[in-house]
């Protein structure tokens, strides 16, 4: 039997662990836990805890304890994987495998201007404007001067998680639309301003143009057999198009031969005016993950979990173009 501790990852990852338990050699053991003690993800496990609320070091030694308090084979981080990727030795030395990427590449990766940085001299690789700004002044400069060459503008901060911080920055929202519609993450531009005001200082905050195309959606696993690489074209809706575009492939191809990712991991790009702009390389098992393995007929989460234990799977990709959606299923928790 294989242990393995899924910590405080979200609830889609639901999905993610039942492709990990359809394990034909040994049978997979799943223990999960969180800081919603009432997470639908325990449904899916075979044991459950809740999380403390703890600091960066102080989690990580929680992590330590548990793997050896829980006998863990394998551990599956989210929460801290930067950290815990630094630690990866400690979790080693206990016998603990840990499906996480070298900590030097996950950071630069979990850093979008170092990752740029790192990707920018690739051929063919479209990297959108963007500025990095640490005060108003420069937030107001940088601002007019993209503002300048592109109609839309997006902001987020360069350490940001699933896109907590991203804002699509307006001129003006209707307030009788504000009472209606719901406002997703536009912000007018004097209320953004102001909000900067108020801030003693400000964290490194990147400013780039808002590409309105199409978002596409990249799920990727490198093999002994070669790269895994599910291309899904998002929609507004549900519904997702699995799409084996060429340009889409050779480019994230070039990517991954760059970082050296060996797990699972995600990268995304937007079109506009018919290009498609990288947006960003995620370093773990993406959200919608389970759509690409469906679409495509390819267990990604049980290959990884295989890769990291030094056995060898064999896959094949569906390479079928179809159009893939989800349902919700409604749960009792307890």
């Amino acid at each position: 039997m294989i242990r393995v501790w899924f910590n405080h990852w979200f609830s889609t990852s639901y999905g993610l662990i039942e492709l990990i338990k359809r394990n034909e050699s040994e049978e997979v053991y799943v223990i999960g836990s969180n800081r919603q003690l009432n997470s639908v993800i325990q449904k899916v496990c075979d044991e459950w805890y809740e999380e403390p609320q703890l600091e960066v070091d102080e989690y990580v030694e929680y992590c330590v304890r548990f793997c050896v308090e829980h006998k863990v084979d394998v551990f599956i981080p989210r929460k801290y994987m930067v950290e815990i990727s630094k630690n990866k030795a400690r979790f080693e030395e206990i016998g603990v495998k840990v499906l996480v990427d070298d900590y030097q590449k996950i950071l630069t990766l979990n850093n979008k201007v170092e990752a740029y940085k790192l990707l920018s001299n690739i051929d063919n690789v479209y990297i959108p404007d963007y500025e990095i700004v640490t005060s108003v002044e420069e937030f107001e400069d940088a601002y007019r001067r993209i503002k300048s060459k592109h109609d839309q503008i997006c902001v987020k901060f360069v350490n940001d998680e699933g896109a907590m911080s991203y804002r699509r920055i307006v001129d003006s929202i209707d307030a009788y639309s504000k009472l209606r519609m719901y406002s997703a993450a536009e912000v007018e531009y004097a209320d953004y301003v102001k909000a900067l005001r108020n801030m003693d200082s400000i964290d490194e905050l990147m400013i780039m143009p808002y590409l309105s195309g199409t978002e596409v959606s990249v799920d990727c696993m490198k093999t002994q057999d070669g790269i895994i690489a599910i291309p899904r074209y998002k929609s507004a809706s549900r519904h997702e198009e699995i799409l084996y575009d060429k340009d889409i492939l050779d480019m994230t191809y070039k990517i991954l031969d760059v970082i050296g990712l060996e797990y699972p991991c995600n990268v995304q790009y937007r079109f506009e005016n018919n290009i498609p702009y990288l947006l960003e390389v995620n370093t773990r098992m993406s959200g919608g993950l389970q759509m690409s393995c469906l679409a495509a007929d390819v267990n990604i989460p049980n290959i990884a979990l295989n890769k990291v234990l030094g056995n060898r799977v064999e896959w094949n990709v569906d390479k079928r173009e179809c159009t893939v959606s989800y349902i919700e299923m409604p749960q009792i928790i307890k």
